[in-house]
């Protein structure tokens, strides 16, 4: 009899562990979208609709045997998954992968992807009408937005409000250097090291003159506003601590071999864990290679020996448009700057879309 294994997420790491085991145990995926979404393509999705479609991948088309349940976990527990629907499913193996929410754009907040679509034509209206452009927060989002609007928009006006006081702290100064040339390229006004007084009176992603006051006291008068700032982590459904105790961040405690810990047939991947490194999709791919191997040789019979190590310098890749960008990647001398042509090749040209093609088949945009 084959070992049952309930993913619940459908993200980046979700996916990854799922499609890694669906030949050699029974996958269930748990997800209430009804298709993978890669969120690192959702702002071009805004600035240019026609492409929107790259977002979007048929959960059918990834596994091909195993099986996907359309839900959300109301909780977990060793031996299994109960969905808000009052469905179960039990489980010799679960794998947490349920990610973390980030404001629209960067990430789509309809579970459908004909809605999701919707919502991407109807900002992208509201955008084309706006002539000034403010952005709150000056992290990788609100960096990479304001290079997506600039790059179909180029005369349109886009200001970078974060009370941080540099950009990408902890990153090598020619990484910051270069990010501040491009962005001065671009035109992009930055005003860090202060926050508003309040924040705009008209909704986010909206159109609607308004002003607002910094710290500072300087007025900012612009058409629409984007907020690109607060990370909050999918881990309600575990909040009844029938499994675990979250940390206080809202995170799962894990081990190097990515178990939930106190467990050995329970794991975690992606932003959900309590891995002390930024939180990049990138990482939930690697955590999810991590997973199946353990997971494999546990059906096996075998001691699973698979640990995740951080990288103990802070990697990026951030494109600012398809061809513009910094990026700070590990080689075996420690991290070093990648030029925008690297940035371009490896991220934003595509946006990962062809990886997701060659392991899903067409969009389901």
């Amino acid at each position: 009899m084959s070992a049952t294994v309930a993913v619940v997420g459908g993200g980046y790491g979700g996916a990854a562990v799922a499609k890694a085991l669906e030949a050699e145990a029974d996958v269930i995926l748990i997800d209430p979208r009804d298709a993978f979404v890669n969120a690192a393509a959702s702002l071009r999705a805004l600035t240019q609709p026609d492409w929107a479609g790259n977002v979007f991948y048929p959960f059918d088309t990834l596994l091909t045997q195993g099986k996907v349940i359309r839900g959300r976990a109301a909780s977990v527990d060793p031996r299994g998954v109960t969905l808000e629907s009052g469905e179960r499913v039990d489980a010799d193996y679960v794998v947490l992968a349920t990610g973390s929410n980030y404001a629209y754009p960067a990430k789509p907040v309809s579970d459908t992807v004909s809605a999701a679509l919707e919502d991407f034509r109807r900002t992208h209206k509201e955008v084309l009408d706006a002539d000034r452009v403010l952005i709150l927060g000056a992290g990788p989002v609100g960096l990479e937005l304001a290079g997506e609007i600039k790059e179909v928009w180029p005369d349109k006006q886009v200001a970078i409000v974060d009370p941080i006081a540099e950009l990408l702290p902890g990153f090598k100064p020619e990484v910051v250097a270069d990010l501040h040339q491009q962005l001065e390229e671009l035109g992009i006004e930055l005003r860090l090291g202060t926050s508003l007084k309040a924040l705009p009176s008209t909704e986010p992603n909206r159109t609607g003159t308004f002003k607002v006051t910094t710290d500072a006291g300087d007025e900012i008068t612009a058409d629409i506003w984007f907020r690109a700032f607060g990370v909050d982590i999918n881990s309600g459904y575990l909040t009844d601590g029938r499994l675990t105790t979250l940390t206080p961040q809202g995170q799962v405690p894990v081990t190097e071999k990515l178990n939930v810990d106190g467990y050995e047939h329970v794991y975690a991947v992606g932003d959900i864990t309590d891995v002390a490194e930024t939180k990049m999709a990138g990482y939930a791919m690697q955590h999810a290679e991590v997973v199946a191997k353990n997971i494999l040789a546990q059906i096996k019979g075998e001691q699973p020996e698979a640990v995740y190590q951080p990288l103990p310098h802070p990697m990026i890749l951030l494109p600012l448009g398809p061809s513009g960008g910094v990026g700070q990647l590990p080689s075996a001398e420690g991290p070093f700057a990648a030029p925008r042509t690297v940035v371009s090749e490896y991220k934003g040209s595509d946006l990962f879309t062809g990886r997701f093609i060659g392991q899903f088949g067409p969009t389901a945009g």
